[in-house]
């Protein structure tokens, strides 16, 4: 198995060269190379319709042989996006759309993942497309087309098919079930939020494995438009507790996302003084990790700022976690608490 002159020009598309070395005979047409690519594949991959065509025509050229991935001349190109290739591949009967490769990945899923609307609008279209289908991680081609904000790609295959929206999008251990809607949000994609929140089989309160609601991950990562957006909606607990105990203003005060923060001081039901799990308060993570302006936004909810400042600040570093007990509150707080003292006097 070695790369060939063939292999060469059909990788880049020169077909002059291919023609000219077909006709020498000198070279098998549908002969593997290191990556176990054909001259075919190498030609969808990089979208040489007529190069592809060429080889089409070719009898001993086989359409669906796989590489040592096992992908095929198809998954090559709709990963790619090159439309006029896979519509060329999808003219040979014996081609099959569907095919998975060792990890999973179908021609569809590939189309999705990498936001190829027209070429997901040719494959969803065919009767032995399964859009269900899913990867080596559990995720389906929706799945990705959420997680990486391709709206058109969602809008695209929702049309097509019956889907349960609040069921786990992906089973992967570090994604850990979420929902479509978890997965567009945690990764900040207003556009299929929007339009994820526009249908009415989707629960915006829905939780992943942790107990975690799409209003979590967008607190802790700090999407200000879209916790705006999830609040809008009246079924939306804005302090909601997952598996640790943990509200969305935790999250926000941990990673200093002061508007985020703001926004959900601002909302009535939140209780800035919530204690999670570990006994510990949105005031003890913003100061753990000096976020000031978080504190000077959280410490004014307490009765007493000064007095509730400092026992939310130390008591939850108990020696339970191994932290030791704190004998005074940390230099940022510390230097808040004298700022207000000073004012005050």
């Amino acid at each position: 198995m070695k790369f060939t002159r063939l292999h060469w020009a059909s990788f880049f598309g020169v077909v002059e060269f291919v023609d000219a070395l077909i006709e020498m005979g000198c070279y098998d047409t549908d002969a593997k190379d290191f990556y176990g690519c054909t001259p075919l594949s190498w030609a969808a991959w990089n979208g040489h319709e007529e190069v592809v065509q060429i080889l089409l025509k070719r009898a001993e050229v086989s359409p669906n042989k796989p590489d040592l991935s096992g992908k095929t001349p198809l998954c090559h190109a709709a990963c790619r996006g090159h439309e006029g290739v896979v519509m060329a591949l999808l003219g040979r009967a014996e081609v099959n759309p569907d095919h998975p490769g060792y990890w999973g990945e179908t021609p569809l899923l590939g189309a999705a993942m990498n936001g190829h609307a027209g070429v997901v609008k040719i494959l969803i279209g065919r009767e032995e497309v399964n859009p269900h289908r899913k990867d080596h991680t559990g995720t389906t081609p929706l799945g990705y087309a959420a997680q990486r904000g391709y709206k058109e790609v969602v809008k695209t295959l929702l049309a097509y098919q019956e889907v349960d929206l609040d069921k786990p999008a992906t089973w992967d251990t570090t994604l850990r079930g979420m929902t479509l809607l978890s997965l567009a949000t945690y990764n900040g994609h207003e556009g299929v939020v929007k339009l994820l929140l526009g249908l009415k089989e989707v629960n915006p309160e829905k939780p992943d494995n942790d107990y975690r609601a799409p209003i979590h991950f967008a607190a802790w990562v700090g999407h200000e438009g879209i916790v705006k957006m999830l609040l809008e909606r009246e079924e939306v607990n804005p302090d909601q507790l997952d598996n640790y105990y943990r509200t969305p203003l935790s999250y926000a005060a941990q990673d200093g996302h002061e508007e985020v923060v703001k926004i959900l001081l601002g909302r009535e039901e939140v209780n800035p003084h919530k204690r999670d799990a570990r006994r510990r308060t949105p005031l003890y993570y913003a100061d753990m990790n000096g976020h000031d302006k978080v504190i000077s936004y959280v410490s004014p909810k307490f009765q007493n700022p000064t007095v509730r400042a400092c026992l939310d600040a130390t008591i939850p570093s108990i020696v339970l976690y191994g932290e030791g007990i704190l004998s005074r509150p940390s230099r940022h707080l510390s230097q808040f608490m004298n700022s207000r003292l000073i004012r005050q006097d």
